[in-house]
């Protein structure tokens, strides 16, 4: 796995959290937590910091342990996952601990977890794998590299874009298949099953250290239980009815890097339309890169461009 050396050129505004008191657990499994209800209902989850760079889901869920939140039908689990890598982070090098060995997000074919490799990452994962057999519906809580628009991944069915309208918040959905480098956690199993009920989310708060981040991963949290019916409407009176309607795209191609150097033609951040059919992104290995059609959104342009890796998405609104 290619070592992380990318410089950071964002304020570092969000403190981790301490996540110790969390250590233990309550299921068998450190730094996993669940309350039954002992009320019929769903079994939903919160997951944090799948990347040990991206604090705002530590920080929500850590807000919402404080406050003894517990679910009033079905089950509510909160999971903090890459803790190796949470614990590694140094502000002074943020970018380097996203992960230890490998991103803890692209671990999850089931051939790579029944598999002979070995990870950090990989044994976290089987670790916790068990938690995520009966969930109903999960939101994982991530951020971006980018100053950009915060964004709602839905995955490639039409139930979980159901969901995040019910959530309200961010303004921008993005249904997607993922990467080809490897399956994530909110892909894992039923959640990806066309004839499943399951559902996942995975939010995309804004950029990792920025303050903003740390509000929507409240609010998002907090809307989702509503949602689900995990909690009572009551909880969102410290939040303001959400502004503007969201508006909802479907990627159409994720540009996956074929060569050893890729380099955008300019410094996107993510969230542009681009309005022209052809014109060029960036060239992987000397052959541009261009858009196929009119009016499509860059999702998420990364700076980790290496080969195998996902440079960026492009995304259709939806009619």
């Amino acid at each position: 796995m290619a070592e992380i050396n990318i410089p950071n050129e964002y304020r570092v505004e969000l403190t981790p959290p301490d996540l110790s008191p969390y250590r233990t657990g309550n299921t068998g499994i450190p730094y996993i937590w669940r309350f039954e209800s002992g009320a019929p209902g769903p079994n939903v989850m919160l997951s944090a910091i799948v990347h040990g760079n991206e604090p705002c889901g530590a920080l929500a869920l850590d807000w919402l342990l404080q406050q003894d939140t517990r679910p009033v039908a079905g089950s509510l689990t909160f999971a903090f996952m890459n803790i190796a890598a949470y614990e590694a982070f140094d502000p002074e090098d943020p970018n380097a601990t996203r992960w230890i060995d490998e991103d803890f997000n692209r671990v999850w074919d089931t051939d790579v977890l029944d598999g002979d490799r070995d990870s950090v990452e990989l044994r976290r994962a089987r670790e916790v794998r068990p938690v995520l057999e009966d969930i109903d519906y999960l939101l994982d809580i991530h951020s971006m590299q980018h100053l950009a628009p915060p964004l709602m991944m839905s995955g490639r069915h039409a139930r979980a874009k159901t969901l995040a309208a019910s959530v309200g918040v961010p303004e921008r959905v993005v249904g997607d298949a993922g990467h080809a480098a490897g399956r994530r956690m909110r892909d894992y199993g039923a959640f990806d099953d066309p004839d499943a009920p399951n559902t996942a989310l995975l939010i995309e708060c804004g950029q990792h250290w920025e303050a903003s981040a740390s509000a929507l991963a409240r609010e998002s949290a907090a809307r989702f239980l509503v949602a689900t019916g995990t909690v009572s409407r009551d909880f969102l009176g410290a939040f303001p009815e959400p502004e503007g309607r969201q508006s909802a795209y479907t990627v159409i191609e994720a540009v996956t890097i074929k060569n050893e150097e890729f380099v955008f033609a300019r410094p996107y951040s993510g969230g542009e339309i681009i309005a022209e059919k052809g014109t060029v992104l960036g060239h992987d290995g000397g052959e541009p890169v261009s858009t196929p059609e009119d009016g499509l959104m860059l999702v998420m342009p990364s700076k980790r461009l290496w080969r195998g890796q996902t440079a960026v998405r492009l995304a259709r609104r939806d009619p």
